[in-house]
C-alpha cells in the first residue's frame, strides 16, 4: 500500500508539553472544554472534528517543539473566539485564493494555527 492509495481515514496530532496540568488546564479553555478521552496519565484527547483529534501528551525532551494546524470555516469567528477565552490571537495572515491563519503559542512554545481554506 501506499500513501496514493488515500487509505488514511483519521488524524491525531500531537503537542508534548513538559507541565502536563497547565498544558491541560490551556488547552481545556482553547477547546472550550475539558479532554474528550484521558486514556492515561499524562495524556489528554480532544476531538475537534469526526476523526481529527489533538492529543497533549507529557514528554519533556519535545515539550515546546509541536506545531498543530487546525481547519476552522470562519477565522474571523474563530479569532473572536480565543480573544473571548482571554488569549491573544495572531496577526490574520493571508495567502490570497489559498488561505487565511491566525497562530497561537501555549505557554511552553508549542505552536497552534487555525486555518481558513480560501475559495474564489
Amino acid at each position: 500500500m501506499t500513501a496514493g492509495d488515500q487509505n488514511i481515514d483519521s488524524v491525531l496530532a500531537g503537542v508534548a508539553v513538559a507541565d502536563f496540568e497547565a498544558a491541560q488546564s490551556w488547552y481545556s479553555k482553547l477547546f472550550g472544554r475539558e479532554p474528550d478521552v484521558v486514556p492515561t496519565e499524562g495524556i489528554a484527547e480532544w476531538q475537534l472534528a469526526p476523526n481529527a483529534w489533538v492529543q497533549l501528551t507529557e514528554n519533556p525532551d519535545r515539550a515546546g517543539k509541536s506545531s498543530v494546524v487546525i481547519g476552522v470555516r470562519d477565522l474571523a469567528a474563530q479569532v473572536k473566539s480565543i480573544e473571548a477565552a482571554g488569549f491573544t490571537a495572531g496577526a490574520v495572515e493571508e495567502y490570497p485564493g489559498i488561505v487565511k491563519t491566525s497562530t497561537i503559542f501555549d505557554a511552553e512554545g508549542n505552536e497552534v494555527t487555525f486555518v481558513e481554506e480560501l475559495t474564489e
